[in-house]
């Protein structure tokens, strides 16, 4: 988890040190671990200073998020790859910010066509100014982050133009759902991938095309990210019914309570047409949410919530998470031994095995 100072903002310092320290354990690693953290420090500054406009609107708009903090996986994930070949340098970290300006791009957009409430602890962007201003501030950041790569060749700008195109068309699948005769796990699990698993295996390409690195690892690495992006997705479905979320203030089961379809839920739709136990929950569930929908206190879901996630559904879909990590790290096979390889395995182990 990241830290907070005194006033609660999430600092720069606490916000690049979380995720390497449980990477690289290992007491020879630490100057590794330091590495990574002076690394991380130069994007994150980098990175707010790519968010600043010419307008004091559009720089308070568009810093907003950025200044929430967040787990910088991408980031790193960028860097530690670059190892494979000429290291971290300027190229290396304008890539990383570049990727993080287009996660922090969409995240702007998805919250205003979810209407959500909170991101990253503070109150959305479209609730603190408007869903104009806050549409606007992520499409200025898509068009800082399409700035930084176009130095940086041409393979790299078409990279980064074919990832924004399944970010935006992830989205749009989500919006308008599956089409008749398409099968529902299937379609949700490509919207996850496009959505989440195309920028994770953006920022895994790009270290490694940037940096040099042989180009025999770029689809491997490409197929790592995509999977540890998907698996990252599927522990969320997990932790939202969890009750340990309530240890953050908030209620377990909050996409569940928002008619928000997860794969838990995917599940128990499977199961319900042979298994008496699972349909009867299942239409609890629905008839949950459809009073929350109506105004009733999100509360009447409680049961249910807590029924969904000791089920084992839910169990199946933690499951299918770490077989999907267990894929990425077998695509690690080519790459040498070493404390890339091993910094690589620990993450996506670290993402299957977190709790929030």
């Amino acid at each position: 988890m990241l830290g907070k100072s005194d006033s609660g903002a999430i600092t720069v310092e606490t916000a690049t040190q979380a995720l390497p320290g449980r990477l690289f354990r290992n007491v020879q690693h630490k100057r590794k671990i330091k590495q990574l953290e002076g690394e991380l420090a130069k994007i994150e500054e980098g990175l707010l200073e790519q968010t600043r406009f010419s307008s004091p609107v559009a720089d308070a708009a568009a810093r907003y998020l950025a200044e929430a903090g967040g787990k910088r996986i991408r980031p790193l994930l960028t860097v530690l790859v670059s190892e494979l070949g000429n290291g971290p340098d300027d190229r290396v970290r304008q890539v990383a910010q570049a990727i993080e300006l287009t996660h922090l791009a969409s995240l702007y957009h998805d919250d205003v066509m979810d209407a959500a409430v909170l991101r990253r602890g503070v109150k959305t962007a479209h609730l603190n100014w408007s869903n104009s201003v806050a549409i606007l501030a992520g499409d200025l950041l898509f068009a800082r982050a399409s700035s930084l790569v176009t130095d940086l060749g041409e393979e790299a700008i078409k990279l980064q133009a074919a990832t924004f195109e399944r970010l935006c068309l992830g989205q749009l699948h989500e919006t308008v759902g599956p089409a008749e005769g398409d099968n529902e796990l299937e379609f949700y699990l490509q919207v996850l991938a496009d959505k989440t698993g195309a920028l994770i295996a953006c920022a895994a390409r790009m270290g490694a095309l940037v940096s040099g690195a042989p180009r025999e690892y770029l689809d491997p690495l490409t197929e790592y990210g995509e999977a540890i992006g998907l698996a990252f997705q599927l522990i969320d479905d997990v932790i939202d019914l969890s009750p340990a979320k309530q240890d953050t203030g908030k209620r377990a089961g909050t996409d569940l309570r928002a008619g928000v379809v997860t794969l838990p839920l995917l599940l128990l739709r499977d199961k319900a047409r042979s298994d008496a136990q699972a349909a009867d929950l299942l239409q609890r569930i629905d008839a949950g949410v459809q009073a929350v929908a109506e105004g009733a206190d999100p509360g009447v879901m409680d049961a249910v919530v807590e029924e969904l996630h000791a089920h084992s559904v839910t169990q199946a879909t933690a499951e299918r998470a770490r077989e999907i990590a267990a894929q990425a790290i077998s695509a690690l096979d080519i790459l040498p031994d070493g404390v890339v390889k091993s910094g690589l395995t620990e993450l996506a182990q670290t993402i299957v095995n977190r709790e929030g």
